[in-house]
C-alpha cells in the first residue's frame, strides 16, 4: 500500500518546499500503547513499532493504541506501521464523520458518536444539551487502534474494566471493539434518561394551568434531541452486521455481546423517536395555549376599552360648545351625568364578568 501523503511538504502549484516543524511529543496524542497476551497486559512502556514487533514475534496477542485528535502529520507513522487505509485515516484524522462501518482489506473501519449530557441553568438559544464527540476503530488481526475526537468519551475506564477481565480481552482486538461501542451505548442510554426527566418537567409546565410557557426552550430541547438522533440512528446497521457475523475478525463468542449492544441500542432509538414525536405535541399544545392566552388578553382589553369609551362618549358629548342642549343649564345636570357614567360602567363591568371575559 502507497505510503501516506507527508504534511511536511507545502504544495505551492508546481514545486513542493519543506517546512521546518517543531515535532510534537508522542504522548501528547497518543494516550496509551499496550500489549496484551492471553488477556494480560505485559508490563513496560512500548512505541507502537515495538508493541507489534512483540506480538508479531510472540505469534499470539494483540496490540491496543489510543490516540487523542492526532493530525495526519501524527498519525502518519501509525498508520505505515499498521497498514491503515489513507482514506480511512483521512476520515479518522478528519473527523466529522456518520456513525459507519467499513472493511478495508484486512483491517476494520468504525465510527462512532459519542455523546454527553450537559447540565446548564439557565439555558439559551445557544445552550448545547448534548454535547457530542467522535470515536474511531481501527481493527486488526492483532491490533485495535482507538482515535478520540472531543474532550469527553475518554476510555480509561474501559481500558481498566477490560483489564480486570483477562477471560474477555483473550477474546482479541474485536472484545475491545465491543467494549468501545458497549461503553458509547451506554452512554445513549444515560443521556436519555437525563433528557426524559427534562422533557417530562416541561410536560408537565406546559399542561399545567396558569403557566407562562417558555416555546424557545421547547425548540431547543428539539434541536438537542435531533442531534443525538444523527448519533443513534446511523448506527442501528453497523451494529446490525457486526451481531451477524459481517467479518471474521470479530470472533464467534463476540458476536452475542454486538446482540445485546444492538438490543440496546434499538431501545435508544425508540425512545428517542418518541422524545421527537413527544417535543412536537408539546410545540403545538404550546402554541394553542400561547394562542388561548393572547385571546385571553384581547378579551380583557377589549371588554375595558368598553368600559372606558361610555364615559368618554358622553364626555365627548357634552364637551361640545353648543349653545342649546339639554341640561346644560340646569342645576344637576353635572352631577347626574356622572351617575350615568358610573351606572353604564359597572353594568358592563358584570356583564363582562359574568361572561368571564374580566
Amino acid at each position: 500500500m502507497p505510503s501516506l501523503p507527508s504534511l511536511n511538504l507545502r504544495r505551492n502549484g508546481r514545486s513542493a518546499q519543506p517546512v521546518n516543524r517543531k515535532p510534537v511529543p508522542t504522548k501528547a496524542y497518543v494516550v496509551d500503547c499496550a500489549v496484551y497476551i492471553d488477556g494480560h497486559r505485559l508490563e513496560g512502556t512500548w512505541t507502537h513499532d515495538e508493541a507489534i514487533a512483540e506480538v508479531r514475534e510472540r505469534g499470539t496477542g494483540f496490540v491496543w493504541i489510543g490516540l487523542h485528535e492526532p493530525t495526519e502529520e501524527q498519525i502518519n507513522g501509525i498508520a505505515e506501521t499498521f497498514g491503515l487505509h489513507e482514506l480511512a485515516v483521512e476520515d479518522a484524522v478528519h473527523a466529522h464523520q456518520r456513525p459507519k462501518l467499513e472493511r478495508y482489506d484486512n483491517t476494520l473501519f468504525m465510527v462512532l458518536k459519542t455523546v454527553r449530557y450537559v447540565a446548564t441553568e439557565p439555558r439559551t438559544a445557544t445552550s448545547e444539551i448534548v454535547d457530542t464527540g467522535e470515536l474511531m476503530v481501527f481493527l486488526g488481526r492483532d491490533f485495535v487502534i482507538t482515535v478520540r475526537h472531543g474532550s469527553h468519551a475518554q476510555l480509561g475506564e474501559l481500558r481498566s474494566r477490560l483489564e480486570a477481565d483477562p477471560e474477555q480481552l483473550a477474546l482479541g482486538p474485536s472484545s475491545v471493539l465491543h467494549g468501545v461501542a458497549d461503553n458509547v451505548v451506554d452512554k445513549y442510554l444515560d443521556v436519555t434518561e437525563a433528557i426524559q426527566d427534562d422533557i417530562d418537567e416541561m410536560e408537565a409546565e406546559v399542561f399545567e394551568p396558569r403557566t407562562k410557557i417558555d416555546a424557545e426552550q421547547i425548540y431547543l430541547m428539539k434541536r438537542e434531541v435531533m442531534e443525538l438522533r444523527r448519533a443513534v440512528q446511523p448506527l442501528t446497521k453497523p451494529m446490525q452486521r457486526l451481531a451477524e457475523g459481517y467479518t471474521p475478525m470479530v470472533a464467534e463468542q463476540v458476536r452475542s455481546y454486538f446482540r445485546n449492544v444492538e438490543d440496546h441500542l434499538a431501545r435508544v432509538s425508540e425512545t428517542v423517536s418518541g422524545f421527537d414525536e413527544l417535543l412536537t405535541t408539546l410545540v403545538d399544545a404550546t402554541l394553542a395555549k400561547i394562542t388561548l392566552q393572547q385571546n385571553t388578553d384581547m378579551r380583557k382589553i377589549s371588554a375595558w376599552v368598553a368600559i372606558i369609551s361610555t364615559p368618554t362618549m358622553i364626555a365627548g358629548i357634552y364637551g361640545m360648545n353648543f349653545d342649546y342642549m339639554p341640561e346644560t343649564n340646569w342645576t344637576y345636570g353635572y352631577p347626574l351625568t356622572m351617575c350615568v357614567m358610573l351606572i353604564c360602567c359597572i353594568t358592563l363591568f358584570k356583564i363582562f364578568r359574568r361572561n368571564k371575559w374580566l
